[in-house]
């Protein structure tokens, strides 16, 4: 599964050793743009699929929460703590052998999701529980004084809410993955770092090097500008 977005690199290096024109680059850039699409769109689900519940459980967990459980949320507190203060790069060293375990293979594309998601997840759900903490707390008694469990506080007034910053978050994130993913490339993950570091750096390419960068610019800015116009529509449909 690994090998899907991993493509053959005999080519390139080929490519590289006689001088590379603009015809032999695009191949190579349209490849490693796709697969650092690929490792940002999986990792971001899956973040999102993690994180969200882990910044909820944080918020309502609370001394003054809906389901205050200060023990629980003391230990998952330390955990995404711990999570968020280790460099980005020593912990995708340190994931090598679970990555391997999960997937097969430590090379590639889709392994380099799980490190990603396990190191942007904590910072998700840190965000998560900050935008839970900008809704008026009034409506959530309103729930709960007319009946309402946690299920429907959550449901009903937090998540809505506070679906805005939420959204703003989301776009933080995905902006930071694409970073990661460029990092993945010291460990073989692919993508356009993988491409910068093989064709780049250590060929002392500086086309490959330029063209990556601007690509990589291009997709935060992409991303950024696409995040905010929906936040503000959101944000003018309430």
């Amino acid at each position: 599964m690994a090998g899907v977005f991993t493509p053959s690199r005999r080519g390139g290096e080929n490519m590289v050793r006689r001088g590379m024109s603009l015809e032999d680059l695009w191949p190579l850039l349209a490849q490693g743009t796709l697969e650092t699409l690929y490792m940002v769109g999986l990792a971001a689900l899956f973040t999102v699929l993690i994180g969200l519940p882990v910044g909820v459980v944080l918020f309502i967990t609370r001394r003054d929460g809906v389901l205050p459980q200060p023990r629980l949320n003391s230990v998952l507190g330390g955990v995404i703590n711990i999570g968020r203060s280790l460099p980005f790069i020593v912990l995708l060293i340190a994931l090598i052998p679970l990555t391997r375990l999960i997937i097969g293979t430590t090379l590639g594309s889709t392994a380099a999701v799980v490190p990603i998601t396990i190191g942007a997840f904590p910072f998700f759900a840190r965000v998560v529980e900050n935008a839970l903490d900008e809704v008026d707390h009034g409506r959530a008694e309103a729930i709960v004084s007319m009946g309402g469990n946690a299920w429907h506080v959550i449901s009903k007034a937090l998540l809505p809410e506070a679906l805005p910053a939420l959204l703003a978050g989301v776009t933080l994130t995905v902006v930071m993955l694409i970073g990661f993913s460029s990092m993945a490339g010291v460990i073989g993950g692919g993508g356009l770092g993988d491409l910068a570091i093989r064709y780049g750096y250590q060929r002392f390419n500086n086309e490959v090097m330029a063209a990556t960068v601007l690509i990589l610019v291009a997709l935060v800015q992409g991303v950024q500008t696409l995040g905010d116009q929906l936040v503000r529509r959101l944000a003018h449909r309430r």
